[in-house]
């Protein structure tokens, strides 16, 4: 499992001398044979700035840090449905700048290809970009522009999927699958990776221009009226181009209601960090068929320092689960993992607990996009052992047989 490397140009290599180690959090650890897989379809090396590689002398088994200017660590960026175990190996160079907000990925040179820590938990076929056709998404796009000239959302969204390349957005246009209906310019959480706004001071640039305006409700109810045609179609509010969702919960209950006054297709689901219970139970009420809740942690401390959450806890996050799970809708959590984090014995305990009160249906794991050493110095530091992301996993599985463990949305199973 030789070391990966790139050089100033970006051009990639392996190196035959030294083998290539990983990270869980600030843990430098080996890379071990059953945490690797072929690197997947869709993946994107990249080089990681301001780093330098960490790796094992093959002969001496000596740890060495590659001191060679021109020498830099290099990362995967995983597609939809997988999920990384360890970071990169690597130490910051001095003065080196946060790194963007990508999820980065150890990555190793074996039996003549690339291999990534990671593990597939969920089906990526869907979320793969080689099934959205270029022709046939800018005709999609032409089409709904052309046929609403009014409607700022579908000109807001022609950019998510056109500039941005989101999947979600295009899946709008497409009109198949999960499809984009953003509705909020404002949030009551301050993310420290929020993708979407951040403070001149963070040091990194948010990589997405966030919702500008305040969406009508004919505006939306055109949007979702266009998307629910069949009937394993999604519509979601709540996208990385917008706040919290439930901010703008009138509009989004008026919407639900007229749409299911005139059809019963489809299933609509909110990506919410479900704070405002009052305005949660409004819109499920309303007719709400999915909820994805978006969490780090089921420990205060550590959920609020990274979601810096304004007038709610963690508690109303929990209430708010199990409110709408209650009165029949599907709910899952968006829970962003992190090795040397997520797989800390606290984390994982609190967690099955939190599952467990909420019955929660679904748990999805998504990669955080992240500087690691910033993250890393906000939040509190560990308590119990670190028992690695791919035994945290199946712990997960083992101790919640009745939960989907996955990496995206999916509609339940009608009997």
């Amino acid at each position: 499992m030789h070391l990966v490397y790139a050089d100033a140009s970006g051009n990639v290599y392996d190196h035959p001398e030294y083998l290539a180690l990983g990270r869980g959090g600030d843990v430098i650890t080996e890379v071990m044979e059953d945490e690797l897989i072929p690197l997947p379809e869709g993946a994107t090396l990249v080089s990681l700035p301001g780093t330098r590689p960490v790796a094992l002398h093959a002969e001496t088994s000596e740890m060495i840090r590659v001191d060679e200017d021109d020498v830099y660590a290099v990362g995967a960026l995983l597609p939809q449905g997988f999920t990384r175990l360890l970071l990169p190996g690597y130490v910051k160079r001095p003065g080196a700048e946060p790194l963007p907000l990508f999820g980065y990925t150890a990555v190793v040179w074996k039996d003549g290809g690339f291999y990534v820590a990671a593990r597939q938990s969920d089906d990526p076929e869907k979320w793969n970009p080689r099934n959205c056709d270029t022709d046939e998404l800018e005709a999609g796009v032409k089409r709904l522009t052309e046929a609403y000239p009014e409607n700022r959302l579908y000109q807001h969204l022609s950019n998510c999927a056109l500039g941005y390349e989101c999947l979600t957005a295009s899946n709008t246009f497409l009109q198949r699958w999960e499809g984009a209906v953003p509705v909020s310019f404002s949030c009551n959480a301050g993310c420290f990776g929020c993708i979407s706004e951040q403070p001149d001071e963070s040091g990194f640039p948010a990589p997405q221009t966030r919702l500008k305006f305040k969406p009508t409700v004919d505006e939306v109810v055109q949007i979702m009226l266009e998307h629910l045609r069949t009937p394993e179609s999604i519509i979601s509010f709540g996208q990385g181009c917008e706040g919290e969702p439930s901010t703008q919960a009138p509009t989004i209950i008026e919407a639900i209601r007229r749409v299911r006054a005139q059809t019963s297709l489809g299933y609509i689901n909110i990506n919410t960090n479900a704070g405002l219970t009052d305005h949660i139970r409004g819109i499920v009420d309303a007719g709400l068929d999915l909820m994805r809740v978006s969490t780090i942690s089921a420990l205060d401390d550590h959920y609020n320092a990274y979601y810096k959450p304004r007038g709610y806890t963690l508690a109303n996050v929990e209430k708010s689960l199990v409110y709408a799970e209650s009165k029949g809708v599907y709910t899952s959590i968006n829970y962003l993992i992190f090795p040397g984090v997520t797989d800390r014995e606290e984390e994982l305990e609190a967690m099955i607990e939190f599952a467990r009160r909420t019955k929660l249906k679904l748990i999805q794991l998504r990669n955080l996009n992240i500087d690691p050493e910033s993250y890393l110095a906000i939040i509190p530091k560990a308590k119990g052992e670190l028992l690695g992301m791919k035994q945290a996993i199946e712990i997960l599985e083992a101790e919640l047989p009745d939960v989907r463990i996955g990496s995206y949305t999916h509609v339940p199973q009608k009997a």
